[in-house]
């Protein structure tokens, strides 16, 4: 959903990735057949031998496999499935996303990072990747579980849009959600949810939380945050009637780095052909009311102004939606919308 940023929301000081650590990985996929001294990955990384057993150390403890010490050089017993930097980079190119990728293994919330970052003058197209998110937050400020089996990545966007047209871009996050996931496995039955839910069977695996800093007549920017639950094998008690993950939904491990990168092309598609192509609006609105299931005929509930009910009438121009009620058709700006 769309949302003013909070001014005063701090996110706890996060401790950016070091980018040796991906640069390690990389130079151990690069020469996976052999093993590969300390001296030479000390040369490469102009660091001393010690300093490279130090960050080997500290890549094992997060998981990734690496066989070897100091005295006789190191092997990856697995690619790991990091949302490094130096992984993605190479499958962005060509892309708004291939030059400011920031990563970090825990953080409050990579929105938060995100906008933060826009303030002091980042790049539109820097990404904030998170392993695991300490504060994830959904719409309406609610919590998002974000445990290290999960995507959860934030873009940085300065459209020429003025903000009434800023939602379109949530609904454009959701495409690119959809045909990230249907490039890895055509046979998962996705639904979009309005404004900004993935559904698998009724569940949500994916979350989308876009949040601007605008003028009267123009977004001056704009962060695209989405979670989504990759590898999850479980959930809490209270979120198994409503949360799924692409794991349990197929039955199998899914490359978080495959997918993270499938999505930042499909968003860079939808962007671009949004400030650029003629009839680009237009196209998102129909694509949308094509794959939801419930933007029209469906019986809602809308928790919003005292709440009041409807049926879905589609969406408008602006990508809100409209809701034929009792007392005629009305347009929901905001609020949480169930089934009734």
């Amino acid at each position: 959903m769309l949302a003013p940023h909070k001014a005063g929301t701090r996110n706890p000081t996060p401790q950016r990735t070091d980018r040796r650590l991906g640069k390690i990985i990389q130079l151990l996929v690069d020469h996976a057949t052999v093993v590969v001294s300390g001296t030479k990955i000390a040369e490469e990384l102009g660091a001393s031998r010690s300093e490279v057993w130090r960050l080997v150390q500290q890549l094992r403890t997060l998981g990734v496999e690496i066989a070897g010490h100091p005295a006789t050089g190191y092997r990856l017993k697995a690619v790991p499935d990091l949302l490094l930097p130096d992984l993605l980079l190479p499958l962005l190119r060509g892309t708004i996303f291939s030059q400011h990728v920031h990563h970090y293994f825990k953080i409050g919330s990579t929105n938060l990072a995100a906008m933060e970052a826009a303030g002091t003058g980042a790049p539109e197209g820097s990404v904030f990747l998170a392993e695991q998110q300490t504060a994830g937050r959904g719409r309406g400020g609610h919590s998002w579980e974000s445990t290290q089996s999960g995507i959860y990545c934030s873009v940085l966007l300065r459209p020429a849009l003025p903000p009434s047209d800023a939602l379109i871009l949530s609904l454009a996050a959701g495409l690119a959600v959809e045909a990230a996931v249907r490039q890895i496995d055509s046979r998962v039955a996705l639904d979009l949810k309005w404004p900004n839910d993935v559904l698998i069977e009724g569940k949500k695996f994916c979350g989308i939380l876009t949040e601007m800093n605008a003028e009267a007549t123009r977004v001056r920017h704009l962060v695209v945050g989405i979670g989504i639950n990759v590898n999850q094998t479980s959930f809490p008690a209270e979120l198994r009637p409503i949360a799924t993950s692409l794991r349990i939904a197929t039955g199998r491990e899914w490359s978080r780095a495959e997918l993270c990168a499938a999505l930042l092309k499909s968003l860079d598609r939808e962007y671009r052909d949004l400030l650029t192509k003629p009839g680009a609006q237009e196209s998102i609105l129909q694509r949308f009311q094509e794959r939801s299931s419930s933007v029209r005929g469906q019986q809602v509930q809308v928790e919003e102004n005292g709440g009041f009910e409807g049926v879905t009438e589609g969406l408008d121009t602006r990508g809100f939606l409209r809701l034929q009620t009792a007392e005629g058709l009305r347009v929901v700006l905001s609020g949480t919308v169930r089934p009734k």
